[in-house]
């Protein structure tokens, strides 16, 4: 399986990829946390000045970049057998390029909600930042408040988290990536190809059992 998760900001994608990894063996490749643990981990970096000036605006970080990050994660040898991809491509040239460097994808889980429930949930997003795991105050509260279940650490508010941003972010998704949803269902008759679109308003549970129903149906028909 060669799975892109697709959907707004803030509409739950990181919370899937990490259920749908752990449950399917897929590594997740999220190109959020890529680019936050490379931060962390070159500090001094011109090029890192230039990722966080990005991020903090709201704006998508350039495709030479995003391109250079992912192509070098996808040649490890964990992908041989399939992956998820959580925030790429963000646009159609990033798609033509995974087709160019014959990255074969066959299936499209996109999911939504409302815009104002997209607010509120970045609002209340609290982050485990050296692993990604992610938390909300009220919808999947940590163990102990403002502390990583696993491993204690102090979990953060990401700085992007506000409201100026979070509208410059929903303003470059609708520009940037949801012409997406449209360039993939061009694919759906395509043999082997499979596209889902999930209501992210109901339960956690509600929505694993969906997403699993989806890819077990897959399976079933290979």
């Amino acid at each position: 399986m060669r799975i892109i998760l697709l959907g707004p900001p803030g509409v739950g994608k990181g919370t899937y990829a990490r259920f749908i990894s752990e449950k399917y063996n897929l590594p997740n490749i999220s190109i959020g946390n890529i680019l936050r643990n490379f931060i962390l981990n070159n500090k001094n970096s011109y090029l890192t000045s230039k990722i966080k000036k990005f991020i903090n605006q709201g704006k998508m970080v350039t495709d030479s970049v995003i391109i250079k990050i992912i192509k070098k994660r996808l040649q490890n040898i964990d992908c041989k057998q399939g992956f998820l991809l959580d925030g790429f491509p963000r646009n159609i040239l990033q798609a033509n390029i995974l087709i160019k460097e014959s990255i074969k994808i066959n299936i499209i889980i996109e999911f939504y909600i409302p815009k104002n429930q997209i607010i509120k949930r970045i609002l209340g997003r609290k982050i485990h930042e050296p692993s990604g795991r992610i938390y909300h105050k009220i919808l999947n509260p940590p163990k102990i408040k403002n502390r990583d279940d696993i491993t204690g650490e102090k979990l953060i508010t990401r700085i992007d988290d506000n409201i100026i941003t979070i509208n410059n972010r929903l303003k470059e998704y609708l520009i940037q990536t949801k012409p997406l949803i449209y360039f993939y269902k061009k694919k759906l008759f395509k043999k082997n190809f499979f596209y889902k679109k999930i209501n992210n308003m109901s339960s956690i549970l509600n929505v694993q059992k969906k997403i699993n129903n989806f890819l077990n149906l897959i399976k079933e028909n290979k």
